[in-house]
């Protein structure tokens, strides 16, 4: 099996790096747009049967603490729309967009692969920004409007693209941080890395199992 791994940035898969031979690496860079430009890019250009995306994510629940590492079923996009009276309204709110236009289902970015229910992670709901800040109304947002379990900058970017080019995928996130927290001394970044890699090494073991 062909398999492609994207990230964000090097530093969330750089120990999974250094034991790979066999998988393509793709560093896209942080955020929509050039996750969005990159990835397709590739996709374009080579023929994979499976992407992975891993990276660090932000939690707005209790229940994944940092350190956790999940797999995330469908992914939005959280901050296309307008704001108006301090309330927020997605396109499809406003009727810009059909909310069950492929590749959406009620305005969500659904993975249903068969590799994302083979795998052991807690399946969960996630939203993708564009800015990440320490507002607690953007937070709250968020958490009323899509009811998400954790926050990323490109999840939402990856599912649209490989959902485009029907291609199989699975994104994996490890949490560092409370959505919010901006206090890096109340991270765990590096127990967020160690264990993503650990779980990725693991993933692609189940993958290439005969």
């Amino acid at each position: 099996m062909k398999i492609l791994l994207v990230a964000s940035t090097q530093l969330e898969i750089e120990p999974f790096i250094k034991l790979n031979n066999n998988i393509d690496i793709l560093i896209c860079g942080v955020g929509i747009p050039s996750t969005v430009y990159q990835l397709t890019k590739k996709l374009l250009q080579e023929k994979y049967d499976l992407v992975i995306q891993a990276g660090i994510a932000g939690s707005f629940s209790k229940k994944i603490k940092n350190g956790d590492v999940i797999a995330v079923e469908q992914d939005v996009f959280g901050d296309i729309g307008v704001e108006e009276d301090k309330k927020f309204k997605t396109i499809f709110d406003f009727g810009f967009e059909d909310e069950n236009k492929y590749p959406f289902k009620k305005g969500w970015l659904i993975n249903t692969s068969e590799i994302l229910q083979a795998s052991h992670l807690k399946k969960v709901k996630a939203v993708t920004i564009n800015k990440i800040n320490d507002r607690k109304r953007q937070t709250k947002q968020l958490k009323e409007i899509f009811n998400a379990e954790v926050e990323s900058m490109e999840g939402a970017a990856f599912h649209f693209v490989c959902l485009q080019q029907n291609i199989s995928f699975i994104q994996v996130r490890s949490i560092s941080n409370s959505v919010g927290e901006r206090d890096k001394t109340k991270w765990k970044l590096k127990d967020a890395i160690e264990n993503l890699n650990r779980e990725l090494i693991k993933l692609v073991d189940l993958i290439n199992k005969p």
